[in-house]
Order: C-alpha cells, then structure tokens, then sequence
C-alpha cells in the first residue's frame, strides 16, 4: 500500500495529538509543546520501525514463556527511549511509561485503522 505524503502529514498530526492527549491523562508525561509532540510522534515511529522488532527476536523465547505480556514492557521500554531522545517530551518513571504507552497504542491502532480500514479483500475466508 502505497502512502502519499499528505496522508502521512495527516497522520504524524493526528499520532501527535494523540501524545498530546496522552500526556494530559498522566501527570508524569510532559511535552513542552506540540512541536515536541510532533517531532517525539516521527521519533516514535523511527524507534518502532528499527529498534523494536529488534528487541522482540531477542526477546521471544521470554515473550512466549509470559504469553505476551513482555510485549507491554518493550512498548514502554520505546516510550521511555523517545522521551530520552526528543527534547521537551519527558516520562517520569517506568509505570507512566507504561500506562502512557497502552493509552498511546489504543489512539495509534483508532487512527490506522480510520486511515486503512480493513476491506472485504484483507480477510482469506
């Protein structure tokens, strides 16, 4: 599926309020501005692309053994890791890193999912 550029403005956008939203939920998640939500938003999604596939085939004897729950980890471990990179985005502590990351995830998939809705071809039966 190919992605035209102003569908990807739209959606760094929509990842980005999303983070807004997120941070205004839990009080150890702070952005300075949206300009920080935006840039931690792209950041995120470069962390998630390279690095976090990664850290699962490492991990995927343990992530069977926990039945998947080593999953909610790694998404924390790659919030924490953007809050580190990006300027003005700050998490204090792991368990906000946590929290933030299962609320950030729910928005991702809400927003993908308006912008790629499954069609009758995606399903094989």
């Amino acid at each position: 599926m190919q992605i035209t550029s102003g569908r990807f403005f739209v959606r760094l956008l929509l990842n980005a309020a999303a983070l807004v939203f997120t941070a205004a939920i839990f009080k150890h998640i702070w952005l300075s501005g949206f300009m920080s939500a935006v840039l931690a938003a792209f950041i995120l999604g470069i962390v998630n692309v390279f690095i976090r596939p990664a850290l699962l085939l490492l991990t995927l004897p343990i992530n069977i053994m926990t039945l998947g729950i080593l999953t909610l980890f790694i998404n924390a471990l790659m919030f924490k890791l953007t809050s580190v990179i990006v300027p003005g985005f700050y998490i204090d502590g792991f368990w906000a890193a946590v929290g933030g990351s299962i609320v950030y995830s729910i928005l991702s998939i809400i927003i993908n999912h308006v912008f790629n809705p499954l069609e009758e071809k995606d399903f094989p039966f």
